[in-house]
């Protein structure tokens, strides 16, 4: 088969383990990525199969057009950049799969939070330039730390506040207002005063239509001035263009950022990256060498099991029936 590997930022995946699984294919590994539909067409029009890295490229009717040779997408997670109906139509599977709760993302996190509150990437520069303590910290202990959605990688982040002794306190949907109250956790009385009474509050919700903008600009305008905002999630749940306005008007007081409206952001384009107030990360919640392997290996796996007729993890089997 010819394989296309999409949006390898890093420039990893052949030296993974899991890479050897694909021996004996024509594989091409692309590192930049291309929104142009012709220009996809061009690239990818020779391949029989795609393995997307995340939500990097959406894959619509318009490039699904320009791509007659393609028979079977894989990639593990959600995928709401693949128009799934219109690889039906075309005879294309698509074949995911959710991999766990992605440790790394919850750690990221972890080291957001406290590089913020404890101004470090300020301070490292500041050392660098001959300056010696310039900015005042917080400690965790004591905060309330606010989790916003309580699925895998929620309760994760809820269980380490817990371990530096914070008060941690759950806002979502009643399900996962439930298995936190389960699991010892507070649940906030609504919306507006989970925002206001939080210190450090952390977004971890599955970006869908429901969700989109669920953080309001009236949420972020409750916040303290001294709270901090921490999103690795995705951009898209705040809504459009009211972080950026909160933050210029000083509530919350901070954010630290892995995920951006459009990625990637390449020569600091987006304002969020140059405020003084934020710490930026690019997406690397999931970038680490281990989960990779899960990643990758998955997405291979289900390729060769297409190839050998007994595809698994299917989203769309009806596809078949029209190759």
């Amino acid at each position: 088969m010819k394989i296309a590997v999409l949006d390898d930022f890093v420039g990893v995946v052949p030296t993974l383990e899991a890479w050897k699984l694909l021996a004996g294919h024509r594989v091409t590994v692309f590192r930049d990525a291309v929104t142009d539909i012709d220009e996809l067409g061009r690239r990818l029009g020779e391949f029989d199969a795609l393995v997307l890295s995340r939500e990097r490229t959406k894959i619509t009717a318009q490039v699904l057009d320009r791509l007659p040779n393609l028979r079977v997408i894989s990639q593990t997670g959600v995928i709401p950049h693949i128009d799934v109906p219109a690889c039906t139509q075309r005879g294309v599977l698509v074949c995911t799969l959710r991999t766990g709760a992605s440790y790394t993302t919850a750690e990221l996190t972890w080291g957001l939070i406290i590089a913020s509150l404890r101004f470090i990437p300020q301070e490292a520069q500041a050392l660098r330039e001959g300056r010696w303590q310039t900015r005042l910290g917080r400690g965790l202990r004591g905060l309330t730390l606010g989790i916003f959605g309580y699925g895998w990688i929620g309760a994760l982040v809820a269980g380490y506040g817990r371990a530096f002794d914070m008060k941690v306190q759950v806002w979502g949907r009643e399900s996962s207002l439930q298995r936190a109250r389960a699991d010892g956790f507070d649940v906030a009385t609504d919306q507006r005063a989970f925002f206001a009474s939080s210190d450090v509050l952390s977004l971890h919700l599955r970006l869908i239509p429901e969700t989109r903008g669920i953080v309001t600009a009236a949420d972020l305008a409750a916040m303290k001035p001294d709270s901090l905002l921490v999103n690795t999630s995705r951009a898209g749940l705040v809504e459009d263009g009211a972080l950026l306005a909160a933050l210029r008007a000083g509530r919350p007081g901070f954010a630290a950022l892995d995920v951006f409206d459009e990625e990637p952001v390449t020569g600091a384009t987006d304002p969020l990256v140059s405020m003084d107030n934020v710490i930026c990360s690019p997406h690397v919640g999931y970038v680490t060498r281990d989960r990779f392997e899960t990643i990758f290996g998955t997405a291979f796996e289900q390729v060769l099991a297409y190839e050998r007729g007994a595809p698994i993890n299917m989203v769309n089997p009806e596809a078949l029936a029209r190759q």
